[in-house]
């Protein structure tokens, strides 16, 4: 029988010159990769305002057209948002570096001489829906410039002013840039103020869909407050998926209740939620705790925690920052949202991790604790008595 043939391992023998050359390759290529991806990072205003300007030019509806999605080419969709002319050249440079992070889906033609654009999944959250919202909105508020015929700039202002952030906390960039705090700028400013609540309610729908059909916490409820209700659509929903709970309380500052429309089963009470919470066996919130700091939060929910009976709850829908920082878009989306908060409304207003959330629960009574991760970017925090 023949012996196996036993292969012994090949020697290589590189000089030095081969491996400091290949040493020298690396490093260079890595060089040149790091100054590739600070460019990209220090050119990357180009991106939220590019998204500005197609929801100024409403290049999303021009392309969906009832739900067609028809791959149109810039100049095509130029015609149907601006007839009187412009430069489709210039909306299709917006076009294609949009298309880059996945709002657009590009169509070369066979030759190459022409492109067309349709939306992706991405691009069709600005699409305005039979209820006349969208996420555009949201684009918009968070980009304001002199969209109104008043000057509205306010929140590019704050930008140039992050780092005094992290010199001193005591003050936000948006108050250095303005003179005062976003949301009594916003309630001296109509349009302002109109276009953050359709922005609100443009993320504020589908979240709310989401919520209900993945979360059955508001079963056994009777009496519910929400904390921030605003013009009470949040509470609407609740109460049409639960007929049993017998009693909303919308309730807000009363300046803000005042212009609540009315809804069967709900009460619109004025107050200061650092002073009391009107009773209840259930207390909802949306993104009420994320724009304050610990101490404040620490209040709120300790007004929560007297309001309630023994087995009550607290069901807040916060943004949630994961233990790692990594690239993927959802922590992307987390910790840029949390750099919003820093900036504009209040400096040391944070998002949190799932264990702040619980530590703040238990330093003011809540026994138990859990949560929900339904949603991609808010996650349900229930906190029982």
């Amino acid at each position: 029988m023949a012996q196996p043939i036993r292969k012994q391992p090949i020697k290589q023998n590189f000089s030095p010159e081969i491996i400091k050359a290949t040493m020298e390759t690396e490093s260079s290529e890595t060089r040149n990769q790091a100054r590739l991806a600070i460019l990209e990072l220090a050119n990357m205003i180009s991106v939220p305002m590019s998204l500005h300007a197609v929801v100024r030019l409403n290049v999303a509806d021009a392309i969906w057209q009832g739900g067609t999605n028809l791959p149109l080419s810039a100049s095509e969709i130029l015609a149907a948002v601006h007839p009187s002319g412009g430069d489709p050249e210039n909306l299709q440079r917006i076009l294609r570096m949009l298309t880059s992070y996945g709002v657009f889906a590009e169509h070369l033609s066979a030759d190459a001489t022409e492109r067309r654009y349709s939306l992706t999944e991405i691009g069709k959250t600005l699409v305005t829906d039979g209820e006349g919202l969208s996420y555009a909105s949201y684009v918009l508020q968070h980009h304001q410039m002199k969209i109104f015929k008043i000057k509205q700039d306010a929140l590019m202002r704050a930008w140039p002013f992050v780092h005094e952030a992290v010199l001193d906390p005591t003050t936000e960039p948006f108050v250095k840039a303005n003179d005062e705090p976003a949301y009594s700028y916003y309630g001296k400013q109509p349009e302002m103020n109109d276009l953050m609540l359709k922005a609100m309610s443009g993320v504020t729908v589908p979240f709310m869909k989401a919520f209900l059909n993945g979360y059955d916490g508001f079963q056994g409820l009777e009496r519910l407050v929400d904390v921030g209700g605003s013009a009470g659509d949040c509470l609407k929903m609740i109460l049409h998926k639960y007929p049993s709970i017998l009693q909303g309380i919308n309730f807000d500052l009363p300046e803000v209740v005042a212009k609540a429309p009315k809804i069967p089963g709900v009460i619109h009470v004025g107050g200061d939620m650092f002073k009391s919470i009107p009773s209840a066996d259930g207390i909802f919130m949306k993104w009420i705790l994320t724009t304050w700091t610990d101490d404040e939060c620490k209040l709120i929910m300790e007004n929560c925690y007297k309001a309630l009976p023994v087995g009550g709850k607290l069901i807040a829908c916060e943004p949630v920052l994961p233990k790692d920082s990594d690239d993927s878009h959802r922590t992307r989306a987390l910790l840029e949202g949390d750099i919003f908060v820093m900036t504009i409304y209040r400096a040391k207003g944070k998002h949190r991790t799932e264990e702040e959330f619980k530590q703040l629960g238990q330093s003011v009574g809540f026994s138990s604790f859990q949560a929900f991760y339904i949603d991609y970017f808010y996650t349900v925090l229930e906190f029982q008595k």
